[in-house]
């Protein structure tokens, strides 16, 4: 009879051992050491490779002849972007995201446009009728779409076999398990032997496989590290559940890069695809001090993003500084650059800076404008709606040269906008100058105050 027995391993990178152990010796994280149970098994005979050396022989890359990867088309413009130009067969892509961000209903939404396509939507949280009311808010009919409430693995497969779907979902990971393990369901050992049999289930029958995982309260896919390994594509679903907006990026791709991205709209019909992002997350304001307007790339996607900033005198001793949207060490940074090079005094100031829309922006060439918000919120004086900025600045106060700056200009002339502050670098290796609207190149970033703010 087998015998139980108790092992430890890392919530993070899977690591197992014998004893438990407080800090992690392969990645070094403390506190992600979890007990599971296992049986442990007489062992086996080891089989007798008995392959001819022919079976597996190396070929030069030169003589591998490649074809272009069949595609499905999701009729999803936003989805097919982010997976490389439509879901590849035979693939297994893994989606991640907060609770209530949207996940399933952007999973189920998108298979029941697919009437060409015959899809398995498999859920371990949620009954079949509970779907049905999800597609029936959703306002969408399929009939070759098929609901199955199952946890069991093998019970999947044979139910796949009967249907023979074009696409398999699964919904959640943490909650399927299989008879290859005897550890409860959720633990490290069942999500990654559960994903390891999908994916050779993916690449035997040539079934696109998507995978819907949860997330840890720092913001990772929940299991061990392994499971992004094994997947092909995967991708993280983000937002706030307080605003509109949901951004789904690719985190790694097999089969495309991972600079794409893809923006919806949360509504109550479901998630909507947002193909001109920059012109909802500008609002129309009246020369309102604090508020300045920056040329951001997210992925491959130039977006005209609003940066709002807010000062103060701080009512305690030590003076707040908040950033919603924005790295905070950063804007520590800028708040220095501006007192220590441009002169201005803001160390007893209170300081807070939003970026519109619930984003999240990691491009440093919005560092203009953002120290151009704050510097119009603590003078009280507006910035010319027709003008944005985009540039680098750095430590001395120079305004460094940035990526894509055509797509940039292209972008704010497609909005209307008339002037764009931009590095005088950047100005003078453009091999096409737009000639609609107006270029004006600094190189400190006294000289944009000076555009900006001149009496």
């Amino acid at each position: 009879m087998a015998k139980q027995k108790s092992i430890f391993v890392c919530n993070s990178c899977g690591r197992s051992a014998s004893q438990w152990f407080g800090k992690c010796p392969s990645c070094g994280q403390w506190g992600t050491c979890i007990e599971e149970f296992a049986y442990k098994t007489e062992k086996a005979t080891p089989l007798v490779h008995t392959l001819s050396p022919s079976a597996h022989a190396p070929i030069a890359i030169n003589d591998i002849t490649t074809t272009e990867e069949p595609r499905i088309n999701l009729n999803n413009g936003e989805l097919n972007r982010v997976l490389g130009g439509g879901l590849v067969k035979g693939s297994l892509v893994l989606i991640g995201g907060e609770p209530g961000i949207g996940k399933s209903t952007l999973i189920l939404q998108t298979m029941l446009h697919l009437t060409d396509n015959t899809v398995l939507y498999v859920s371990g949280e949620e009954s079949s009728r509970q779907l049905k009311l999800r597609a029936d808010r959703l306002g969408i009919r399929n009939a070759n779409c098929y609901i199955l409430s199952e946890t069991q693995l093998e019970q999947i497969y044979l139910h796949a076999k009967t249907i023979q779907p074009d696409i398999l979902i699964i919904d959640s990971i943490q909650t399927i398990s299989t008879e290859a393990t005897d550890t409860s369901t959720g633990s490290l050992s069942q999500i990654r032997e559960c994903a390891t049999s999908l994916l050779r289930f993916a690449k035997e029958n040539n079934i696109p496989v998507f995978i819907v995982g949860h997330i840890t309260k720092d913001g990772a896919i929940a299991g061990p590290k392994i499971l992004e390994h094994i997947v092909d594509t995967v991708l993280q679903f983000e937002g706030d559940q307080h605003y509109m907006y949901r951004i789904l990026r690719a985190n790694k791709n097999r089969f495309g890069n991972t600079s794409e991205l893809g923006i919806f709209e949360m509504q109550q019909e479901g998630l909507r695809e947002v193909s001109n992002p920059s012109e909802l997350l500008l609002t129309h304001h009246d020369d309102m001090s604090g508020i300045a307007v920056a040329c951001a790339i997210e992925g491959v996607r130039p977006l005209m993003i609003e940066v709002q900033a807010l000062t103060g005198t701080a009512a305690y001793s030590t003076p707040q500084r908040s950033a919603t949207g924005f790295d905070l060490r950063r804007l520590n940074m800028l708040l220095a650059v501006l007192e220590k090079r441009a002169g201005f005094k803001l160390a007893q100031k209170d300081v807070f800076l939003n970026i519109a829309g619930g984003l999240r922006i990691n491009d440093p060439a919005i560092d203009l404008a953002v120290i151009s918000a704050i510097l119009s919120a603590n003078l009280d004086l507006s910035i010319d709606t027709r003008t944005c900025l985009c540039g680098e600045v750095g430590l001395s106060g120079e305004i460094r040269p940035i990526n894509r700056m055509e797509q940039r200009i292209a972008e704010a002339e497609k909005l209307g906008f008339k002037r764009i502050i931009l590095p005088a670098y950047n100005a003078e290796s453009l091999s096409h100058p737009s000639q609609h609207i107006e270029l004006l190149p600094v190189r400190k970033a006294e000289e944009a105050f000076r555009i900006l703010f001149a009496q």
